[in-house]
């Protein structure tokens, strides 16, 4: 069980950092669904928490970009709620602004992942032809990011379409052993190197359906795609 002084976090850099000791919520103090009793540890990072960070980081886009129409790239499957929902609020900042801010979302997926572990493949599904990124602004939003090599290498995609500028949202960044590739420009969290699931995050297609950030004990030899 999580002890009440245990939520240890600082803020560096406009992000939040979740601490190595932060075992997480009692899974006692939130519903989920019965089928994954015996297979959680803790919840994370409550849904109301991710919310109210994802709103703060529509804030920081508008902020930076939002006078400049944007094509935002959606980073699937993992990344679609996250990105639905920061979408949302971006459009809710734009209608209660002087500036009009046209929005185009497309998608992209990724396969880097076998269980838990990331590797050093990457097949990119679906994104073949990205012509319309050409000469445009790119928000490339993506759930979670650890060593950062995949998004090294999805921005080298990206680049081979000549955007006139991209930027990355993730929610997620993990602390990860050498850690070399790139990371996003606007961060939720910060956080150990824990695999964790809901949120639309999954571990072999399981627990995309619960709307807390949570760690799993579950391991299966079957391959996941990358969120």
């Amino acid at each position: 069980m999580a002890k009440s002084d245990a939520t240890k976090t600082v803020k560096r850099d406009g992000r939040i950092v979740i601490e190595d000791d932060w075992p997480g919520y009692s899974l006692d103090l939130f519903t989920y669904p019965e089928h994954y009793y015996g297979d959680l540890e803790s919840v994370y990072i409550p849904h109301g928490v991710i919310m109210d960070r994802t709103e703060r980081l529509a804030r920081n886009i508008i902020d930076d970009i939002g006078h400049h129409d944007m094509v935002v790239l959606c980073v699937l499957k993992g990344g679609y709620q996250f990105c639905a929902d920061l979408v949302e609020f971006m459009k809710a900042l734009s209608h209660n602004s002087s500036r009009s801010l046209l929005m185009r979302v497309d998608f992209i997926r990724l396969k880097s992942y076998l269980n838990d572990h990331s590797t050093e493949d990457l097949h990119i599904l679906g994104g073949e032809d990205l012509s319309v990124l050409s000469g445009k602004n790119v928000l490339i939003v993506e759930a979670i990011v650890d060593t950062g090599k995949t998004m090294k290498a999805l921005l080298k995609h990206v680049e081979a379409f000549q955007p006139k500028m991209v930027r990355v949202a993730g929610l997620l960044v993990k602390r990860v052993p050498n850690g070399v590739g790139s990371l996003p420009d606007y961060v939720g969290f910060e956080i150990p190197n824990h695999f964790v699931v809901g949120y639309a995050l999954d571990y072999n297609e399981y627990f995309r359906d619960l709307n807390n950030l949570s760690v799993t004990n579950r391991r299966e030899q079957t391959v996941c795609l990358s969120s």
